[in-house]
């Protein structure tokens, strides 16, 4: 058995819903097809979710929004009727949308997760309505009915152990089951969502619950790229890699795959097959559990900017027990959380998103810290990249440091931090936002060049 999962763009119009009807029914292991609210049609446009939250935040600030709930209905009629179906379907679409528009709003949270919920919902109910007018056996399935119960966290919900026996049971349904992904159940029967884009996650549970022998990711992009092909031109494709370095690349930028996506798979041993839907008689990308490192020491390149980092200068600063709680505790106190905390004899810089410390809020953080950890000096860096070398292959290859801090000396970039994580898949480089660019470009040079992924 085979979970199947398509993003928004593969689903964004009615011609893109036949392509991945003729994917699914060209193998007949695709039993379970987990589908994502419509995306963009072309790069101006607007997302599905992204015009719920705008038609929800409309509705809890003046109660009404006629123009967005229009927005969202008009892009399911489009593609209803680009596909030939019943104007059944569509109203269906506009009923349920209208009822949850209309619900309680006490809670804005919750209230904005049944809202955005809707874009997976209906997709679902609308492409198992074609495959059902194609004379297939398909059935639209329901998370609460099948059993997939989550954590009581709007916009990060994460899937309870139990559900894993309740989803099992779908082995036993017959046709095709069309499961829209992005959210689950609270055990109050409310609707609460993943992480954005969390449609990815969804596919992985599914995969784990009915124990399936590949997950098949289809986006539209033909595989994983070594690098971010907005930097370097054409880079290099990968066609294998594990579960650490893609999670890893996720977490540092890599947007093809939701960086919680593979834990449910990667917990069962499930290998993931990222394809696209446009060709997908190619390859793609395979993520496994173990692979054959022949390519070299790294295996991807990612980078994310937006950071900063709190540097903290101490004599002798490792005697001191206690220290690296009391700074967390700091920072917990603040509601902080942080990325990565390198350190030394006599300092720790902690990293964090920019966007979590305003102005106001940096002068008192840098204060306390001053104050409680009697530090001899506080300083906040602003506007850091990070860069991330993502390889297996670096646990058994000496130099790999050295030949990234040459690579970025070469290219006059100066390095504001580096640290290599525990696991020895990763190491990650700081830099200046504005050498982001020329940095990646040193890097994948020093790495790629010539080296067959």
């Amino acid at each position: 058995m085979k979970i199947v999962k398509f993003g928004g763009t593969s689903l964004a119009t009615g011609n893109q819903v036949r392509k991945v009807f003729d994917i699914v029914m060209s193998d007949p292991e695709r039993r379970i097809v987990v589908v994502s609210a419509p995306g963009k049609r072309y790069p101006e446009d607007i997302k599905v979710t992204d015009l719920l939250i705008a038609c929800a935040e409309h509705y809890l600030r003046f109660g009404e929004g006629r123009e967005q709930f229009e927005a969202v209905i008009g892009r399911y009629a489009s593609i209803a009727d680009d596909l030939g179906l019943a104007e059944e379907i569509v109203n269906t679409i506009h009923d349920d949308l209208l009822k949850r528009l209309n619900g309680n709003r006490k809670n804005p949270q919750k209230y904005m997760d049944a809202v955005k919920a809707s874009g997976e919902d209906n997709h679902a109910k609308l492409v198992a309505a074609y495959f059902q007018s194609q004379d297939i056996e398909a059935h639209y399935v329901n998370p609460k009915e099948a059993g997939l119960w989550v954590s009581d966290e709007p916009g990060g919900a994460q899937v309870l152990s139990e559900s894993y026996d309740a989803l099992y049971k779908l082995r036993d349904r017959s046709g095709i089951l069309i499961f829209p992904g992005f959210f689950g159940y609270n055990k109050a029967d409310e609707i609460v969502t993943f992480s954005r884009s969390g449609s990815d996650i969804t596919g992985s549970i599914l995969a784990n619950a009915v124990k399936a022998d590949l997950y098949e990711n289809f986006t539209d992009v033909d595989a994983v790229f070594s690098v971010n092909p907005t930097i370097v031109n054409n880079p290099k494709e990968v066609h294998e890699l594990t579960y650490r370095e893609m999670r890893e690349l996720a977490y540092a930028g890599f947007t093809v795959l939701h960086d919680e996506a593979l834990i449910p798979a990667f917990r069962a041993r499930i290998p993931v097959n990222i394809k696209n839907t446009n060709h997908p008689y190619k390859p793609g990308t395979r993520i496994v559990y173990e692979r054959e490192h022949t390519n070299g020491p790294v295996n991807g390149i990612a980078s994310d900017n937006g950071f900063c980092s709190i540097y903290i200068e101490k004599y002798l600063l490792n005697k001191e027990v206690g220290f690296g709680r009391r700074l967390l505790s700091i920072l917990e106190e603040f509601g902080l959380s942080f990325e990565h905390m390198p350190s030394g004899i006599d300092d720790i810089s902690v990293i964090l998103r920019q966007d979590q410390i305003p102005d106001h809020l940096e002068k008192r953080i840098v204060s306390r810290i001053k104050e409680d950890l009697d530090a001899d000096h506080v300083m906040v860096r602003h506007d850091l990249s990070l860069i991330m070398l993502v390889g297996e292959g670096m646990r058994n290859n000496v130099g790999t440091a050295a030949r990234a801090s040459n690579a970025l000396a070469q290219a006059e970039v100066n390095i504001e931090m580096i640290n290599q994580g525990s696991s020895e898949v990763s190491m990650m480089f700081g830099v200046k936002e504005k050498d982001e660019k020329r940095a990646v470009q040193a890097l994948y040079e020093e790495f790629f060049a010539g080296v067959v992924v």
